[in-house]
C-alpha cells in the first residue's frame, strides 16, 4: 500500500496513522502498524475503511497512545459513541492561537461575572433574564472549549 491510501483519506484512524509515519517509518504501512498495535493487518484496515462500525475503545487508546494522536480520543468520544455526541468540538490549533483565543475568552469573563451575579442574587431568574443567562452559559462554553483545546495541545506535545 502506498503512503497515500485513496479510500480510508477521510479516516481519522488513517489521517492519525499517516501523520506519525512523519516521525516513525513503521506506521507508513497498515501492516507495520497493525505490528506496533498487536491488531491484524486486515482488522486495521477494517477500521481505515469504515467496515468495521464499532472499534473497539481499547483499539482506540493503543492507537492514540502509539500514533501520539490524543485527538483520536476525543474525536472517537465525539462521533463514534452515543454519549458523547453532546461534547465540544476540540481540534488541534497551534499554541500563539490557543492563547489568544484565550485571552479573548477572559476578557468576556470580566462582564459575565457581574452579569451572573446580578441576575443570580435573588434566587431566580426571570424571563427578561434568561438571554442574560444563555450569553453567560455561551461564554461559559467558549472558555471550556478552550480549556480543552489547551489541555489536548499539551497532551500532545509536552512529554512527561
Amino acid at each position: 500500500m502506498g503512503s497515500s491510501p485513496t479510500k480510508a483519506a477521510e479516516n481519522m484512524y488513517c489521517k492519525c496513522r499517516l501523520a506519525a509515519a512523519k516521525y516513525n517509518d513503521k506506521l507508513n504501512s497498515r501492516e507495520g502498524a497493525a505490528e506496533l498495535l498487536g491488531l491484524s493487518p486486515s482488522t486495521l484496515a477494517n477500521y481505515e475503511l469504515n467496515l468495521t462500525k464499532i472499534v473497539p475503545v481499547e483499539s482506540i487508546a493503543l492507537m492514540a497512545d502509539v500514533y501520539n494522536a490524543p485527538e483520536l480520543k476525543r474525536w472517537y468520544c465525539k462521533n463514534a459513541c452515543p454519549l458523547g455526541e453532546d461534547m465540544p468540538v476540540v481540534e488541534l490549533a497551534e499554541l500563539d492561537r490557543i492563547t489568544v483565543r484565550a485571552l479573548a475568552t477572559f476578557r468576556k469573563l470580566a462582564g459575565v461575572k457581574d452579569s451572573l451575579l446580578d441576575i443570580t442574587a435573588d434566587g431566580i431568574i426571570t424571563e427578561d433574564e434568561k438571554p442574560t443567562l444563555d450569553n453567560i452559559i455561551a461564554t461559559l462554553k467558549e472558555l471550556n472549549e478552550v480549556a480543552q483545546t489547551l489541555m489536548l495541545w499539551a497532551e500532545k506535545n509536552v512529554k512527561e
